[in-house]
């Protein structure tokens, strides 16, 4: 399990010639990095001065939002290890044989299927991390002052982490031939892309504003 890794473990893993763990694992970890660093500010906020001087309303807010981050946090590390598996129904159905035409058909739609498979881990680590993103507004506005640049940081990975997914996702599409299930998942892609930057950008300006 790369996640039981010590850092340098896990980045010496990733600089090896080995194809795992690679980018669709790494953006799993910077996701839950920046989830994280979300909890971190979380710890930071609540019970100072500041904090119970929130409406209530809020002050749930802090605590629910950070709960449900941390689940998040805990799915998104199991994605750092589920992304090193996600292509091995691919490599299963190069091996199949290909000696008759059944053979040959019964390979090609095992083939399509794995790489339908492969896309459906990184879609998802780059779903949670939009959900990481969407979760982070009330520690931008309410977190801890002196803890405003984690909440940048944790934004910034939270992005990353939802880009990066995508790209993995972007190119097992490239391999797909059943036109309806590509251009449903190129949307999702783009839906995907769009809210991020979204709330990626709006994010950071509220956090180069209480910097300022």
């Amino acid at each position: 399990m790369f996640i039981d890794k010590s850092l340098k473990e896990y980045i010496a893993a990733t600089a090896s010639g080995e194809p795992t763990p690679g980018g669709g694992s790494v953006s799993a970890l910077v996701g839950s990095l920046g989830g994280a660093l979300t909890n971190m500010v979380c710890n930071l906020t609540v019970g100072k001065k500041a904090y119970e001087e929130l409406s209530d309303d809020i002050k749930s807010k802090i605590v629910n939002n950070s709960k449900e981050v941390e689940k998040l946090v805990e799915t998104l590390n199991n994605i750092v290890d589920e992304d090193t598996k996600a292509f091995d129904k691919v490599m299963d159905a190069f091996k199949l044989p290909k000696d008759t035409d059944e053979e040959k058909a019964a390979r090609s739609n095992a083939i399509q299927e794995g790489y339908k498979i492969a896309l459906e881990v990184p879609l998802r680590c780059a779903e949670k991390c939009l959900r990481v993103l969407e979760l982070q507004d009330v520690f931008a506005d309410y977190g801890n002052v002196n803890a405003i640049t984690d909440v940048g940081v944790g934004t910034l990975l939270a992005y990353a982490g939802l880009e990066g997914a995508l790209f993995n996702v972007t190119i097992n599409l490239g391999s797909i031939k059943d036109e309806s299930f590509k251009k449903e998942t190129e949307t999702k892609v783009d839906n995907l892309l769009t809210e991020g930057k979204k709330l990626k950008e709006e994010l950071l300006k509220v956090v180069y504003k209480r910097l300022a």
